[in-house]
C-alpha cells in the first residue's frame, strides 16, 4: 500500500484486502439481518470502528430460549470459550508453493499442505467452503505419548479458577486444581480446545452432502463423540463404527482391546440420507444364474422379515399368507408384470443383474476385516525400506470409506488434515486406479522434527511431510508400474504447499500513526524474497479460488503474467509494468485482475490503467496488492 492512498488519494484501481475469512464479521452480518436492533460499533486495535452484536439486547430477543442459572445440559471444559472464539479468529498467514517438493505442479489437482492445520484450515475457508466430499482424520489419540497440537490454550493457575468459577467473590479458592496428570481435567481440556476449533472450522468445508470419517480409541472416544454432536448436531450422526485394529492379545490387559473406533458425521445426514441407495459398496453380481428376455436375474424373497414389528402388510397372496414387503395392489401389480414368481410354498421376486449393477450393498458398524495396525505398519516399511511410522492406517481401511461414499462420485474431494504418513492420498490413488476416478486429496500434515537416531533421521528425513511426500510418490510410482496404461491420463501428482506468513507486510496501521523514517518502507508493501507465484495464490486464496486450478505463466514484453484457469483471474507483479503488458491483459478480458500497486509510479499511471480496462474489458475486476 503507498502513501498516497494512506492519503486517501483515489486513484480508481481498489486495494484487494488479504488474509482469511472473517468468520466472526460473516456472523454478525448473519445476525444483524435477523436482529438489526442488536447492530453496534466497537474499536479495534487499531481504532477502527468495527461492526458488533449488542448481546445483552439480543438477549432481550431470545428471552423467551435463554436458561437461566447452571442447570442448563451442556458439555463444557477449561478452556472451551477461547476455543470457540479460536475457530472465528482470521489469519493473517497464507500458503506459499514448494516446486522442488511437487510433482507434476502444472498439471496436478492434488494439494499437500505442510504446516499447523488450524491455520490452513482458516486459509481454505474461501476457496473450499462448502466443496469437500468426504473428510477423514486420525487425529492424536491423547494416549499421553502424542500430543503435539499445543496451539494457544496454556493458562495459568489464576486464569484457570477464573475461568471454572473456582473463586469466590473475596477471590478465595473453593475448590482445588490438580496438575495437568492424565486423570486430570486439564489433561482432557487441552486435547479438546485442540479438536474443538479445528472440527469447526472442518464442517464449514463439506458439501451439504459430505460426510467426515474420525478414528479415535476409548482415551477420548467419548469426549470426541460430546463435541461433535455439538458441532454436527447430534442428528448428523451416522454410525459409530468398531473396526478390528490388532490381531495379537495383550495379556496384560483385563480385556484385550482390539479394536478401534471410527465416528462418521454427516453435514446435513437428512440429504446423506435421500442419496442412501448411492452409498454402501459395490455389491455381490454372483448367483444371476437365471435369464428371461428382461436379462439375467436370481430369485430373492419377497416376504417382509420382521413382519408386524416393521410395520408389513399381512394377507393372503396366490394362497400363501404372510407378511410381506409391498401392498397387495403393488404385488399384483408385480404378478402381472412376470416379476413374481411362486415356488412351492412362498412368492420370490426377480432380481435382475442390471438393477444390482447399480445398486449398492450397505455396511453394518462392525468392520471384522483385517484392517490390523501392523499390517499396515508392514506394507509401508515394504514400500519404504524401513519403519518410519509407528502406527499408520491401513490403506484397505480408507479405501472402504472412500468406496462408500464416492464410488458414485469419482470427482471427489478428499480432505485429511492430520495427513500423517500419507495413507489418505494413497488410498485415493488406488481407488482411482482400479475404477477410472479423478478423485482429488487435499492433505496436511505438520513439520515435525523425527527422532534422533531414529530409522527415518538415518534415512535422511529430517521431519513427517518429508516422509510423507516420499510415501506419496513412491506409492505413485508403484501404480504406475502396476497399471502403465494409465500413465498420462491419471493424476499421480501433486502440488506441495508451505504455510507461512503473510506476502505483505503489516500496513494495518492508519495514516497518522506513520513517521516520517517509515514513509519510504510503505512505497511497497510485498516481503523481500516472495516470488510472484507466491504473490498469485495468496491472491487466489484472498478471491476464494481453489489451489488446484490450472495455471499458465505467458512472457509479454519481457514481463510475467499469470493467466489462472483460463482468464478467471490474470496477474502480473513486476515492479514495472507496461502499458503493453495492461493492453494484453485487458484485451483476454479476464474475471479478475491483479497487479502489485508499488508497479505504478503515480496516481496517473493507475488512472491509466482504470481507463483501459474501462474500455477494453469493463467488466474486469481490477485490484492491486
Amino acid at each position: 500500500m503507498t502513501t498516497e492512498q494512506h492519503k486517501g488519494e483515489h486513484t480508481g484501481l481498489d486495494l484487494l484486502k488479504v488474509g482469511s475469512k472473517d468468520i466472526f464479521t460473516d456472523n454478525i452480518s448473519k445476525i444483524g439481518q435477523l436482529f438489526p436492533e442488536v447492530l453496534t460499533e466497537k474499536r479495534d486495535e487499531h481504532g477502527r470502528l468495527r461492526p458488533a452484536i449488542d448481546f445483552e439486547k439480543l438477549k432481550q430477543f431470545l428471552s423467551e430460549e435463554i436458561v437461566d442459572g447452571r442447570e442448563s445440559y451442556e458439555f463444557t471444559w477449561v478452556g472451551k470459550r477461547e476455543a470457540i472464539a479460536e475457530a472465528g479468529r482470521p489469519t493473517t498467514k497464507t500458503l506459499r508453493p514448494d516446486l522442488d517438493e511437487s510433482v507434476d505442479f502444472d498439471k496436478s489437482e492434488n494439494i499437500f499442505i505442510t504446516g499447523d492445520n488450524l491455520e490452513v484450515l482458516k486459509i481454505l475457508q474461501e476457496s473450499y467452503l462448502g466443496k469437500i466430499d468426504m473428510i477423514y482424520i486420525d487425529p492424536p489419540y491423547n494416549t499421553g505419548k502424542d500430543f503435539v497440537y499445543s496451539d494457544k490454550f496454556q493458562k495459568t493457575d489464576q486464569e484457570l479458577k477464573e475461568e471454572m468459577d473456582l473463586l469466590d467473590e473475596e477471590g478465595r479458592q473453593v475448590v482445588g486444581l490438580t496438575k495437568n496428570e492424565k486423570s486430570s481435567a486439564r489433561y482432557h481440556s487441552d486435547w479438546l480446545n485442540m479438536m474443538y476449533p479445528r472440527l469447526r472450522l472442518a464442517r464449514n468445508l463439506l458439501k451439504d452432502s459430505g460426510v467426515i470419517f474420525i478414528s479415535i480409541d476409548d482415551n477420548e472416544q467419548a469426549n470426541l463423540k460430546a463435541i461433535c454432536d455439538e458441532i454436527f448436531g447430534e442428528e448428523n450422526l451416522v454410525s459409530q463404527i468398531c473396526h478390528k485394529a490388532r490381531a495379537s492379545i495383550s495379556n496384560d490387559k483385563i480385556i484385550s482391546n482390539s479394536h478401534n473406533t471410527i465416528l462418521l458425521y454427516a453435514k446435513n445426514e437428512r440429504v446423506v440420507f435421500a442419496n442412501r441407495k448411492t452409498i454402501g459398496l459395490n455389491p455381490n453380481l454372483e448367483g444371476f444364474n437365471k435369464e428371461d428376455e428382461r436379462g439375467k436375474y436370481k430369485l430373492v424373497p419377497v416376504d417382509g422379515p420382521g413382519g408386524g414389528k416393521k410395520g408389513n402388510p399381512f394377507y393372503e397372496f396366490l394362497g400363501i399368507e404372510k407378511y410381506w414387503r409391498f401392498s397387495k395392489t403393488r404385488m399384483k401389480e408385480m404378478y402381472d408384470a412376470g416379476l413374481i414368481v411362486k415356488t412351492q410354498n412362498n412368492l420370490q421376486q426377480k432380481y435382475y443383474l442390471n438393477d444390482a449393477i447399480n445398486s449398492r450393498k450397505t455396511v453394518n458398524s462392525w468392520w471384522d476385516e483385517s484392517f490390523y495396525t501392523s499390517s499396515a505398519t508392514s506394507q509401508l516399511n515394504k514400500l519404504m525400506g524401513d519403519n518410519y511410522f509407528d502406527t499408520p492406517k491401513p490403506v484397505s481401511l480408507i479405501k472402504k470409506m472412500l468406496e462408500m461414499f464416492t464410488a458414485l462420485n469419482k470427482d471427489a474431494i478428499i480432505l485429511d488434515f492430520f495427513g500423517g504418513s500419507g495413507t489418505t492420498a494413497d488410498a485415493v490413488m488406488q481407488l482411482n486406479a482400479e475404477d477410472g476416478g479423478n478423485r482429488k486429496f487435499i492433505l496436511c500434515t505438520l513439520d515435525e522434527e523425527v527422532a534422533d537416531k531414529s530409522a527415518a533421521k538415518e534415512a535422511g528425513y529430517e521431519t513427517i511431510d518429508q516422509i510423507s511426500r516420499e510415501r506419496i510418490r513412491r506409492a505413485a510410482a508403484k501404480l504406475q508400474e502396476e497399471h502403465p496404461e494409465l500413465v498420462g491420463k491419471q493424476d499421480f501428482g501433486f502440488k506441495a504447499y508451505k504455510l507461512d506468513s503473510s506476502n505483505f507486510k503489516d500496513v494495518s496501521a492508519r495514516p497518522d500513526q506513520f513517521i516520517q523514517g517509515e514513509l519510504f518502507d510503505s512505497v511497497s508493501n510485498i516481503k523481500e524474497g516472495r516470488s510472484g507465484l507466491d504473490l498469485l495464490f495468496q491472491v487466489m486464496l484472498t478471491w476464494g479460488m481453489e489451489l488446484s486450478l490450472e495455471i499458465d505463466l505467458e512472457k509479454v514484453g519481457g514481463a510475467e503474467v499469470f493467466d489462472v484457469d483460463h482468464a478467471s483471474l490474470m496477474a502480473c507483479f513486476e515492479d514495472d509494468i507496461s502499458e503493453e503488458v495492461i493492453r494484453y491483459i485487458a484485451q483476454a478480458q479476464p474475471l479478475r485482475a491483479v497487479f502489485r500497486d508499488s508497479s505504478f509510479a503515480n496516481s496517473a499511471d493507475k488512472i491509466n490503467v482504470g481507463e483501459i480496462f474501462k474500455e477494453l474489458s469493463p467488466n474486469t475486476k481490477v485490484k492491486v496488492v
